[in-house]
Order: C-alpha cells, then sequence, then structure tokens
C-alpha cells in the first residue's frame, strides 16, 4: 500500500479535506494547539530528516501559531527521530513494512506505549496484534482517540504511564482514592488469590456490553518485578508478596521496570530509582486478592468497532 499511487492521493486529500479553526466552530475538525508548538512539534511541522519528504506540508494558519493545517510525512526510517519522538499535534508519519510482524516490531519500538490501532478485516491477523502489541489502549479498525470512560478506561504502557496506578475511567480507579490494609495470609489465601487471578485477571471484561462496538478490558502480567524487602517488613507481607507474582506469572529480579518494596527504603535508593525511570510501588501488601493481584499486572483496553457501514458482524 506505501507505493500505491492510488491510496496516497486518498490519503493526501483526505489530510487536506480536514477543516481547522477555532474550537468554538461547529465545523471545525481539528482546533488549536493549546499554545505555539513546543520545540519537538515545531521541528516535526517544519523539517524533514534524511531521506523524508512532504506528502502534504503542513501550515501555520495564525499569527499566534496555534493553528496549523495537517501534514504527512513520506520516507520515515526505523529509529529516525520522528519515528522515535512523541509528536503532539497534527503530522503523521508513514513507515514502509515488510508484513504484520515487521510492523508490530516497528510500532512496539518506541519508548512510549500509550495507544495504538490497526485496520485489518482479517481476524487473525487482529488476534496476532493484540497478543503482540505494547500499548495500554488499543483500537481496532477505528480512530484511536477520544477514550470513554468504562468503554476505554485510560493509561498507557512503557514511558506513557507515571507510577503504577490504576488506568483512569476503569473498574481500579476509585481503588487508588483509598487506603487498604489487611493480613496476615491464611490456609485459604492462596486458593483465593488462584480463583480470583483465574476468574478476573485472565478473564477479558465488556461491562458496555455494546453491539456495535467491542469495548474489551483485560490484564497482562507484568514481564518482571524487582521484590525489594527491607529489614522492618513483616514477613507475612513478603509471603503474600511472592505468592503474588508465582500465582501471577510474574518473575522476580533486579532490574526490572516496577519495584515492589516492602518496609522503609532511604532516600537515596529511591532517587536512583526515580531517576532510572523506573516504577516504585510502595503500597502496602494486603491479603485482598483483588487489591494485590493488580500490582503485578498492566490494563489494557481494547475497542473493536463490530459493524460495517452500520451492519453488525455478530
Amino acid at each position: 500500500m506505501y507505493d500505491d499511487p492510488a491510496f496516497l492521493r486518498r490519503l493526501a486529500d483526505a489530510v487536506r479535506s480536514v477543516r481547522v479553526g477555532p474550537a468554538a466552530e461547529p465545523s471545525t475538525m481539528t482546533g488549536p494547539l493549546v499554545g505555539p508548538p513546543s520545540p519537538k512539534l515545531a521541528r516535526a511541522l517544519t523539517e524533514l530528516d534524511e531521506d523524508e519528504s512532504w506528502l502534504v506540508e503542513p501550515g501555520c494558519l495564525d499569527a499566534a501559531a496555534n493553528l496549523w493545517s495537517p501534514g504527512v510525512r513520506l520516507g520515515v526510517r526505523p529509529s529516525s527521530w520522528f519515528h522515535r519522538t512523541e509528536c503532539f499535534g497534527p503530522v503523521l508519519g508513514l513507515m514502509r513494512a515488510d508484513d504484520l510482524d515487521h510492523a508490530i516490531e516497528l510500532q512496539n519500538a518506541g519508548e512510549f506505549g500509550l495507544t495504538g490501532g490497526i485496520q485489518s478485516l482479517d481476524e487473525s491477523e487482529v488476534a496476532h496484534w493484540l497478543e503482540r502489541v505494547e500499548v495500554g489502549n488499543a483500537y481496532v479498525n477505528r480512530h484511536i482517540t477520544g477514550a470513554v470512560v468504562q468503554r476505554q478506561p485510560f493509561g498507557g504502557w512503557k514511558r506513557s504511564s507515571v507510577g503504577c496506578g490504576p488506568k483512569a475511567g476503569g473498574p481500579d480507579y476509585v481503588e487508588a482514592f483509598g487506603t487498604w490494609a489487611g493480613g496476615p495470609r491464611t490456609a485459604d489465601t492462596e486458593d483465593d488469590f488462584r480463583r480470583v487471578w483465574r476468574e478476573y485477571f485472565t478473564a477479558e471484561h465488556d461491562p458496555s456490553e455494546l453491539v456495535c462496538e467491542r469495548n474489551v478490558l483485560r490484564y497482562r502480567p507484568l514481564p518482571a518485578v524487582d521484590l525489594v524487602v527491607g529489614e522492618d517488613a513483616p514477613d507475612w507481607q513478603v509471603a503474600i508478596a511472592r505468592m503474588a507474582a508465582a500465582v501471577a506469572g510474574v518473575p522476580l529480579r533486579s532490574g526490572a521496570e516496577r519495584v515492589r518494596v516492602l518496609g522503609a527504603v532511604d532516600d537515596e535508593r529511591l532517587a536512583a530509582w526515580f531517576a532510572a525511570d523506573v516504577e516504585v510501588d510502595r503500597t502496602p501488601v494486603v491479603a485482598d486478592a483483588r487489591v494485590e493481584l493488580r500490582r503485578w499486572v498492566r490494563e489494557q483496553s481494547i475497542s473493536e468497532t463490530r459493524h460495517r457501514h452500520g451492519r453488525l458482524l455478530d
């Protein structure tokens, strides 16, 4: 498709047809930036890198540099500046992929993982992409903006998240505003953790239950967690943390992107973690499976259009 002149012509026509204007005008499709472009965005809107060209060149439409017509860059190379840099503005970069796996590799190559999308009528391609894409919000055959509370709880993976709180607008969000305590473990604790993991964390949920759109909420185990235990950490908390990691299938090793801290830790160590962009989880361990197991997973929202021009697929 990248080399198809008809596709490029249609894409250019679509981009040029976008109506740019004040946010208060009903006809506006793309409104103003919140302010003049940041240095990163200004570069994305006005400069090309080696072998790149404009399919549609963006243009500044007002003296304050808040209104910009959208642009499309061709020839974006893997690992180039535009590929690896988040630019929040009306500019699109096109890359050539050899196949679906290569496209997923390019999509996952960045440090960020907020949203991603795929357009495909092949159910096996969609399923393959959903198993491998590294984003907090995954969109199928639809636009990838405009997250709605409950339908698409919002929050990213990798550097598109801060700390390890729950996704905004999801079923775990209220938990972040409370304080939880409870323990130690009992003879039934492990059985309860395994039941909750099986029935809740490995299941896919669609509380919205729309017929035209599938909005699935699911959890994915973290690749690894560094469990750091202070001298004052109670033994029962250490036991529950290790049990939760085993139930979720999360390896415990140093150098992981998330650190689960039990007990006191000195400020110097905390500062080193923060400087390295490591997620530091200092919430108390509790013997409640729904609360504790969430500390060992990432949340993911999937939104998939389930109609074709109004005709339901299911």
